[in-house]
């Protein structure tokens, strides 16, 4: 259970700040500063805005010590064909984090989407952990010492409704079982053993049907990988919350305390609220996306102190939730920190008071 003195003293202050920012909308430079010590705050990135409006750039400019590209390390954007590797995208992005004095995390390895075509004619072991190896030792080597924590692997877990979850089919499980986990992390381990390999998921949050059932699968995974001696260093929460559920806090916290026994780091890597079915009028939707994010982060910060608290974008502007989770009321959704003008909302308020934290 969560210590209810933490609890109540963590309640108590991001509730102040949500409902201060409701009251006035302060200017960007007056959220803006990081100093040592406090929890960085990242974001991803999307390259065509950030080569055409200032505005864009500035709010990242101004927030984040960490980035991550929102495409560019994909499969399917480095590698259209088998033999040809394309590194402008996150080149471009890896650019501006270092212009900036800001930290590039790399997204991602391994991962059942974003593939392209011609993976999909891998049918052996041996072809799938050539194609892999591959893979991983050129793009690492690449940016050795200048990308220093990647998601080795996304989102392992199956999404189904069955009643025991296992891996979600890919073209790693088909031809490699289970182990194409331990071969990625070993490989990326070899091929930069400097840096941080972290594994990440989604869904693992929320008081619904399925949540409780992700966690269990995705810390018994982990649990594996470390009994195996797999070189994992840290565990990805993404953070799509669901509006329609409330936050399992009780869970998210013994699943983050289970993490931290194991050694392991935790970080909250693409937060947003899905919000949906949130009310219409602004300040009462802007309230509640704020407290569902806090109901988040308070049992994490209560367990163990994350890595990094990442958005899976800075502004309202710029955000794949419409594209699934389109608003009825024909209204557009309000996911992240930032509004579409790049003003700060509630849910930047409770995320700087926790990176403060």
């Amino acid at each position: 259970m969560l210590s209810r003195r933490r609890t109540l003293k963590l309640t108590a202050g991001a509730a102040a700040l949500v409902s201060g920012a409701m009251a006035a909308r302060p200017a960007l430079s007056v959220t803006a500063g990081w100093r040592p010590g406090r929890i960085p705050y990242g974001a991803c990135i999307r390259l065509e805005p950030l080569e055409s409006e200032p505005d864009y750039r500035a709010a990242l400019q101004a927030h984040c010590q960490q980035v991550t590209p929102e495409g560019g390390l994909f499969w399917a954007d480095l590698r259209p064909a088998r033999d040809q590797f394309k590194f402008d995208i996150a080149d471009a992005v890896l650019a501006f984090a270092d212009a900036n004095e800001m930290v590039m995390r790399g997204h991602t390895l391994v991962w059942y989407g974003a593939m392209p075509d011609w993976t999909k004619a891998i049918s052996s072991a041996a072809e799938a952990e050539r194609e892999m190896s591959t893979h991983i030792e050129r793009v690492m080597s690449r940016y050795s010492g200048k990308i220093k924590t990647w998601h080795v692997v996304n989102e392992p877990i199956n999404d189904t409704k069955a009643s025991a979850l296992g891996l979600r089919p890919n073209v790693w499980l088909q031809n490699l079982g289970e182990k194409y986990i331990d071969l990625a992390f070993r490989t990326a381990h070899a091929v930069d053993p400097t840096a941080e390999l972290i594994i990440n998921e989604y869904d693992v949050e929320c008081l619904d049907d399925m949540s409780a059932k992700r966690r269990g699968a995705y810390l018994q995974l982990i649990s594996n990988l470390v009994a195996r001696g797999v070189p994992i260093h840290g565990v990805g929460l993404q953070g799509h919350i669901k509006s329609r559920y409330g936050i399992d806090r009780d869970g998210v916290f013994n699943f983050a305390s289970a993490v931290r026994s194991l050694g392991l780091s935790v970080h909250v890597t693409e937060l947003d609220v899905i919000d949906d079915t949130f009310p219409s009028p602004i300040a009462e939707h802007d309230a509640m996306v704020a407290s569902r994010a806090r109901d988040f982060l308070e049992p994490i910060r209560a367990a163990i102190r994350p890595s990094i608290i990442a958005t899976w974008g800075i502004t309202d502007r710029y955000t794949w939730v419409p594209i699934w989770y389109k608003r009825r009321d024909g209204l557009p959704n309000r996911p992240l920190p930032f509004d579409d003008h790049y003003q700060p909302k509630p849910l930047w308020q409770v995320i700087d008071y926790f990176c403060n934290q």
